[in-house]
């Protein structure tokens, strides 16, 4: 009875994938308007609508959520063997939760569903989770995102009491006094900040990803920490210009700090599964440098970093769990010589692995590139930590490699090594496809 089930969640995330390229056939980029709009009457006493639209930044990200979301089902297809309806389901809701997100327009909207969607990635943790700490990680997600949410509806309440409507549009006509616009700002980065993740509220990432099954760390990171940076984008720096203008020094110090100390904080950690995790952090943190820097270099690139952190780290955590699949083990130390016993995987590896680097020829290579020249026109220090910390990246990822994949052959494991099988290898080819795709033709994202 579950591989009917399997089989309906699959083409029913297939058949939404595949229509998810359609607007961007019938979408009109020479506008900055939002387009196939959707406006429902929702609340009648107030006037709040359920507000849907897609511009051109939320287009790319609804594709990469439907693209994500297929991927996850196919990874847990042989070990769905309890709860396969319930399993299925989340993932669905999670999907539409993920897609309404950046095509919301109306304020209220912009509370409901990103609050929304840690529910099923509560369930999907602490049901599925891999070690007996997967209660504690799936409540730590819940509570962090919850309470940093708060400050958001305290600012979306002060909105509506000052517009009278909670339509985003119009919100972003309106003047706030400078005042006003510290306290908003403030009250939306307490939110946002959660969501990236940026230190020091990121503790509940990588506690999250060690925990969670394979399929969870892949969407975990491949959509929601882009909903802080989103937020960002989509509210804070467009509402209130005056308050982002002035906290801009602060996001950069606390993101410069934040890329040194999780890189510094990667080399020593000996799961997989936080090592991928804590380099995420750098690279979001990265992604938010560019974000304030006030020109086109920095805001332009960092669409690239955000949308290729939807497919790296996804792929390096399918790495490591096709590692696990085998071994039952994410420790560092049990594994060396992969080379030989599992030459796939290790081709797959090296490809994410330069990847993740930040290579020439690869999806983030432009975007970080245009965020370091954005941040030197703005602060050279700031820039100058920010390329260290993409050095510390680079240094991190070849050493996980080395360990993993070139090092000594731990012969006690050996006959637990059988190389990626035909299904694996065809689950990391669109990965690979998009990676060298935006790496080399990038400039078709950002238009």
């Amino acid at each position: 009875r579950i591989r009917p089930i399997r089989l309906i969640g699959l083409c029913a995330s297939l058949i939404t994938f595949l229509y998810s390229p359609v607007p961007r056939i019938q979408f009109d980029s020479s506008t900055a308007k939002s387009q196939f709009v959707e406006s429902l009457r929702w609340l009648p006493y107030e006037n709040i609508n359920f507000y849907l639209g897609i511009d051109g930044i939320s287009l790319f990200f609804v594709i990469l959520t439907t693209f994500l979301i297929p991927i996850c089902i196919s990874v847990g297809w042989s070990g769905m063997r309890s709860y396969g309806k319930e399993y299925i389901t989340a993932f669905l809701i999670r999907e539409f939760l993920m897609i309404a997100v950046f095509r919301m327009l109306d304020l209220l909207l912009f509370y409901v569903f990103p609050e929304s969607v840690p529910i099923p990635m509560f369930i999907i943790i602490g049901v599925w989770g891999s070690r007996q700490r997967k209660i504690k990680a799936a409540y730590q997600f819940f509570l962090y995102t919850l309470l940093g949410s708060l400050f958001m509806l305290l600012a979306i309440l002060l909105i509506l009491f000052q517009t009278g409507t909670t339509d985003l549009q119009i919100s972003l006509t309106t003047e706030f006094s400078e005042r006003r616009q510290i306290f908003l700002w403030i009250a939306s980065f307490a939110s946002f900040a959660v969501k990236v993740p940026m230190v020091p509220v990121h503790i509940w990432l990588p506690e999250a990803h060690v925990e969670a099954p394979t399929a969870g760390s892949v969407i975990l990171a491949g959509i929601p920490l882009k909903f802080g940076t989103h937020g960002f984008l989509r509210f804070s720096i467009p509402m209130f210009p005056e308050a982002t203008l002035c906290s801009t020094p602060f996001i950069y110090t606390l993101s410069a700090i934040a890329i040194i100390y999780t890189s510094l904080t990667t080399s020593r950690q000996i799961d997989l599964k936080k090592i991928i995790a804590y380099s995420s952090v750098a690279h979001m943190n990265l992604v938010t440098i560019g974000m304030f820097s006030p020109n086109i270099q920095g805001i332009g690139g960092s669409i690239l970093p955000m949308l290729s952190h939807g497919l790296v780290p996804s792929a390096l955590f399918l790495c490591v769990g096709v590692l696990y699949d085998r071994h039952k083990t994410r420790l560092v130390r049990y594994y060396g010589g992969l080379v030989s016993t599992m030459p796939n995987l290790s081709t797959i590896f090296f490809s994410f692995t330069l990847a993740n680097m930040s290579s020439p020829g690869t999806s983030s290579f432009i975007g970080e590139f245009l965020i370091l020249v954005g941040a030197f026109q703005r602060n050279s220090l700031v820039a100058t930590l920010a390329a260290l910390g993409m050095i510390l990246g680079a240094a991190y990822s070849l050493w996980l490699y080395n360990r993993v994949v070139s090092g000594n052959l731990k012969p006690d494991f050996l006959h637990k090594f059988s190389d990626s099988n035909g299904r694996e290898v065809s689950i990391f080819i669109p990965f690979l496809v998009g990676v060298v795709r935006m790496g080399v033709h990038p400039k078709v994202f950002p238009d």
